[in-house]
């Protein structure tokens, strides 16, 4: 239609007319009706416009149309009246406002609904953004190239580029300073940020490209590049820029793209990443109706340069994991090589003769490891799966088995207490409890053999430091783990171990035996930990005292089985005398050696049973430890299932020597004074070595505290008698 044709015309030959400049400018200005009767005479009327359209203005009625709030959008202007009349009358001035005000209101609700549209665009090109984020989050090309050919369709540019900055480079350069507007020309060259970087890719979008053109720009490319030295700058500075007018800008320098493209105009943006860094810059060229960027496309394009920036710094935080990723599969690769046991010693194993459970007396409570060799300590190991026949009835290789016990033994660090021996003795009291102790009638074969495993592993590279000093030095496990620390890390320990190769042990298991044994195994271990043990205690015992006989549930199983575990662990204190007695001494040497390494780095106070300086304390602390941990435990243990009552009257055994020990300690005696504990003062009772200790005896003000330290002294012979003293 000719409605049609003229509203093309207009869009492809628009005029520009400055705000309060001719007719029209003043009107918009000054929103006040000008009624011309002859525009030629009148100096506000601009003759230019007649030259560019033809046509010969007479007379002139302009109006302003307002909005709703009485703001100026626009203005509307009629030429020439047709019936030859020589000038608009007061008639026609209000018929043209009363038709304005409704063009008003439908200008202002078109513009409503352009910019709901474009809104509508926009948040669907930001979710598709976002997604696109995630899909390509393995390949930064193809999501650059997305973020570009959304951002060039969008805001219809002919050009879209993006720089990225090269991170790991941080080499002090100059470069020139981009003129900050016309008409000021800086000469000189100065530094725009103290380490600047440099361009490594640079993605370009054509108007009629599908795919992004990729290339490395070399320092003499970067150089020579107008458009490159514009985007390095806005690297520098962190500004947006946007240049209406390039050549102008640039004092009549044209600057050109890759091929043939001339830049008219300009909008570049840093793109950063999430610590607000930046990491490239955005760079649009040419919008294709030949206008300036807009202020709503900078705050488009802004929005663009956020997600290219979180996609650039998500596929490059992928990238980086995944070599993370592969280093530590090398570096797992390479300790599992070195934390397995070598063929040669399990060859070694596999062909010695494994003796029987009684000549090591595996079925006694009273079980004593000291007199045993390190290869004792494996054939011992070994016995036991023998004897509870898991080899057999799981299809364990036996050569698989012997190579996973040496690397258990291998895995385990040589410290005092938490060291091989410690497991063996755990595995050992277990294997008691299930045979002597009758245990095994509640429990499958699988549950046998997770609990078995369990034992031994459930201190794996143990460091001689507990869980709070994990957590007081804020170790790498301490924020892997945050509860449990060692504990979750013993079983990643047993878990590295059977994934090596030669070492799974249950590679024969069925997918639901694995699972079912793997679960056991990991609560069996995680339940070593005192912590655990306290949370589940009153739950046990109130089960107990309920004359609980029924332990086939899942989570009553579970807490038959953790309670066992803190039995088998704590199972040194049930022990003969003389083995209890330097267990104890070996813990003790552990715990203060922990307290020196909190006195020494972190500058605290351990607590008692870690200070070494009140190493006097240890028999109270042991009789504390026996009445708060180990009695009530094998008491309610007993009285359910009676034949492990050994473990109970030994405890007791145990308490009462330590308690005389205490009292000792009370009257005065104490240990030697070496840096390690090492034989109390009660080890010389009978012997010629107690002629050589000294003894410094001080007047006390109570009579009868003097004499019952004599009494004591004359009764281990350390006086021959009290008149001597």
């Amino acid at each position: 239609t000719e409605l049609e044709e003229a509203i093309q015309k207009a869009k492809a030959e628009e005029i520009r007319i400055p705000f309060g400049v001719g007719v029209a400018g003043v009107v918009a200005q000054s929103k006040r009706v000008i009624n011309i009767t002859d525009a030629y005479t009148d100096p506000r009327f601009n003759s230019e416009i007649d030259m560019k359209t033809g046509y010969k203005t007479n007379i002139i009625l302009c109006v302003p149309i307002c909005n709703y709030e009485g703001d100026v959008i626009g203005v509307a202007q009629i030429i020439n009246k047709t019936d030859e009349t020589k000038e608009f009358t007061n008639r026609d001035i209000e018929v043209f406002q009363r038709y304005l005000t409704f063009c008003g209101i439908g200008i202002q609700n078109a513009q409503l609904f352009e910019m709901s549209v474009q809104e509508f665009k926009r948040n669907q090109i930001l979710l598709n953004l976002a997604r696109s984020i995630f899909e390509e989050q393995n390949n930064l090309e193809c999501l650059v190239t997305k973020i570009m050919t959304e951002a060039r369709d969008l805001l219809k540019c002919e050009s879209c580029a993006v720089f990225l900055l090269d991170t790991d480079c941080c080499e002090s350069s100059h470069l020139e300073r981009i003129l900050e507007r016309p008409g000021r020309i800086i000469t000189d060259k100065r530094p725009l940020c103290r380490r600047e970087k440099s361009f490594t890719t640079v993605f370009e979008l054509r108007l009629e490209s599908q795919q992004a053109e990729i290339y490395r720009p070399s320092a003499n490319d970067l150089e020579k590049s107008r458009l490159a030295q514009i985007a390095s700058y806005v690297a520098a500075t962190g500004q947006i820029l946007n240049i209406g007018d390039v050549t102008a800008w640039l004092h009549n320098e044209a600057v050109t793209g890759q091929g043939d493209l001339v830049a008219k105009c300009i909008l570049c943006m840093p793109i950063v990443n999430g610590q607000k860094e930046v990491i490239g810059v955005a760079q649009l060229i040419n919008k294709e109706i030949g206008q300036p960027f807009t202020d709503s496309d900078v705050s488009i394009f802004e929005a663009f340069a956020i997600f290219c920036g979180l996609g650039i710094h998500n596929t490059q935080m992928y990238e980086n994991a995944c070599k993370l990723m592969a280093k530590q599969k090398v570096a797992l690769e390479c300790l599992s090589y070195h934390a397995t046991a070598s063929i040669d010693d399990t060859l070694k194993l596999c062909r010695d003769e494994i003796p029987s459970a009684k000549k090591y007396n595996l079925f006694s409570f009273k079980f004593i490891d000291f007199d045993l060799s390190d290869e004792d300590t494996c054939k011992a190991t070994i016995r036991m799966f023998l004897q509870c026949n898991l080899v057999e009835q799981f299809h364990i290789p036996y050569d698989v088995l012997c190579r996973w016990v040496l690397s258990v033994k291998k895995n385990y660090r040589p410290v005092k207490y938490h060291n091989w021996r410690h497991a063996l003795n755990v595995a050992q009291t277990m294997f008691a409890m299930l045979k002597t102790g009758k245990m095994e009638r509640f429990m499958t074969d699988l549950e046998i053999l997770g609990l078995l495993v369990a034992c031994l592993c459930h201190d794996l590279d143990h460091r001689g430091t507990n869980n709070a000093f994990q957590t007081k030095t804020e170790s790498p496990l301490a924020i892997l783990y945050t509860t449990s620390t060692m504990e979750h890390h013993h079983f990643d320990q047993c878990v590295m171990i059977l994934n090596s190769e030669g070492n799974n042990i249950f590679q024969a298991l069925s997918p639901d035996d694995y699972r079912t044994v793997m679960k056991t195994v990991e609560n069996s271990i995680l339940s070593t930990d005192l912590a655990m043990y306290f949370k589940k205690r009153n739950k046990f015992m109130e089960l107990i005292e309920n004359g609980e006989f029924d332990w086939q549930s899942e989570s009553k199983k579970e807490l038959l089985c953790g309670m066992m575990m803190t039995g088998c662990d704590v199972g040194a204190i049930a022990k003969p005398w003389e083995v209890q007695h330097k267990v104890a001494k070996l813990v003790a040497d552990e715990f203060f050696d922990q307290g020196d390494l909190e006195k020494l780095q972190l500058n605290q106070q351990p607590v008692a049973m870690m200070d070494r300086e009140r190493k006097d304390e240890l028999p109270q602390m042991q009789v504390g430890f026996i009445d708060v941990i180990c009695l009530p435990l094998y008491k309610v243990l007993s009285d359910t299932f009676p034949w492990i009552l050994p473990l109970y009257e030994g405890t007791l055994e145990n308490r009462k020597n330590w308690q005389d020990l205490a009292e000792k300690v009370e009257m005065g005696l104490t240990w030697i004074d070496h840096d390690t504990i090492e034989k109390p003062i009660e080890e010389f009772t009978g012997t010629e070595d107690a002629k050589d200790i000294e003894f410094t005896v001080t007047t006390l003000n109570c009579d009868k505290k003097v004499s019952m330290l004599l009494a004591h002294c004359c009764r281990y012979n350390y006086i021959s008698n009290s008149n001597n003293c």
